[in-house]
């Protein structure tokens, strides 16, 4: 497993982003673990979880020019990474949209630097139902931008939909289904898979690495 992984995965952990236990996700699912970005709630952990975040971007090789936050995780999550590449060097142009349109002032939906011409990368915790990115891909695609690609903290790496799956189901995951058409790379810091490589390293882990593997049998996606 690579560097950023391991370093996301124990970040995570420590900052009680990655718990284990029963919880209900928002599909009706019991999964045996849960993941909130908004754990990383100090300029520490911003910082340490941005270099994972840069780390995965540039192994990836995506080549972009503008940072894109959807509201709301995403906008600390970039403008985390856009302080990263500029202690790397590189200082790059922020953005992010309102949930609402603003009718006053500036007005408008997006806040930071003009998205016409530019190469975007969408930054943001985890696609669920794909829903969000959609809704980002229209905003930069109105705004003249052109996206480069996703990167995302954690892939699930499970199939959309809800507790139940017919048998017939594609397993694939809203990560791949979001890349699959749109035709965009989608780089996760880290997945499922290097969650379970992780836990497999841990003898206090072992349990719950069981049920990981329990709960991937019954929900994961193909590959």
């Amino acid at each position: 497993m690579s560097d950023h992984r391991t370093r996301f995965l124990e970040l995570a952990l420590r900052a009680d982003a990655l718990r284990f236990g029963e919880f209900t996700l928002k599909s009706g699912r019991h999964s045996p673990y849960f993941f909130n970005a908004g754990q990383f709630n100090s300029g520490a952990t911003l910082a340490e979880l941005a270099r994972c975040y840069a780390d995965a971007v540039d192994a990836a090789g995506v080549a972009f020019d503008l940072l894109f936050g959807p509201a709301y995780k995403g906008i600390p999550l970039a403008t985390a990474l856009a302080c990263e590449y500029a202690g790397r060097g590189r200082d790059l142009p922020v953005a992010f949209n309102r949930k609402e349109a603003k009718a006053h002032g500036e007005g408008g939906t997006l806040i930071g630097a003009p998205l016409a011409g530019r190469r975007v990368l969408i930054v943001d915790d985890v696609i669920t139902a794909g829903t969000a990115i959609r809704e980002a891909l229209a905003i930069i695609a109105g705004a003249g931008g052109q996206v480069a690609g996703i990167v995302i903290a954690l892939d699930r790496q499970e199939v959309a939909g809800g507790a139940t799956l017919a048998a017939d189901q594609i397993r694939r995951s809203a990560a791949q289904t979001v890349a699959i058409e749109q035709g965009l790379p989608v780089v996760a810091v880290a997945t499922l898979g290097d969650l379970l490589a992780y836990t497999g390293g841990s003898a206090t882990l072992a349990t719950q690495r069981q049920r990981l593997l329990a709960y991937r049998e019954a929900y994961g996606c193909d590959t």
